[in-house]
C-alpha cells in the first residue's frame, strides 16, 4: 500500500494543477475526479495522507499557489515505526520563485513549514522550481533509503 502510494505520488506527472486538485479533494475527504482527476482512485493514491502530510500540502498551497505540487511521505524508508510522518519530499513548482535563488526558495519552504520542522518532521527534501524550469525538466530525484544509524540498528 505504501509503495503503491509512493509510486502514484512520485511517478505520475499529471497536467499542471491536476495533482493539486486531486490532493485537495482527498484532503477534504471527497472522491477525486473531474478534469485531470483520478476517477475512482483512493484518497491515499491521490495524495491524501496523514494529518502532517495534509498540513504540509495545505501550507504549501497557501504560501506558493503552485502549478504543480507533490508531497511524499518517505518515512517508510527510515528506521521509524510504521505510519510515521517524519520524513518528507516536496516538489513545488510556482511562479513565485521567479527571480529567486535556489537557497532562497528552500528558505521560503522552510519558513512556510516552520511549525512542522520544529515538531515531528525530522527531514525535508525540497525541489523548488519555476514553471519554466519544470517544463524543461520535470524529473523528480529519488531520495535514497536510510543507511541505518538508528538506535534500533545497534546491537
Amino acid at each position: 500500500m505504501i509503495l503503491s502510494r509512493l509510486a502514484a505520488s512520485v511517478r505520475a506527472t499529471p497536467a499542471p494543477g491536476s495533482l493539486i486538485r486531486r490532493s485537495m479533494a482527498a484532503a477534504a475527504g471527497a472522491a477525486p475526479g473531474g478534469a485531470g482527476g483520478a476517477g475512482g482512485a483512493s484518497a491515499a493514491a491521490a495524495g491524501g495522507g496523514g494529518p502532517i502530510e495534509s498540513t504540509i500540502r495545505a501550507k504549501l498551497v497557501d504560501a506558493f499557489a503552485p502549478t504543480h505540487l507533490e508531497v511524499v511521505n518517505e518515512s517508510y524508508k527510515h528506521s521509524v515505526p510504521p505510519g510515521s510522518e517524519s520524513h518528507f519530499k516536496v516538489v513545488v513548482v510556482s511562479e513565485r520563485y521567479d527571480g529567486m535563488k535556489i537557497v532562497d526558495r528552500h528558505r521560503a519552504v522552510n519558513t512556510a513549514l516552520a511549525d512542522e520542522l520544529a515538531g515531528g518532521v525530522h527531514a525535508l527534501s525540497i525541489q523548488a522550481k519555476t514553471p519554466e524550469q519544470w517544463a524543461k525538466n520535470a524529473e523528480v530525484r529519488d531520495t535514497p533509503n536510510c543507511l541505518g544509524g538508528s538506535k534500533h540498528d545497534r546491537k
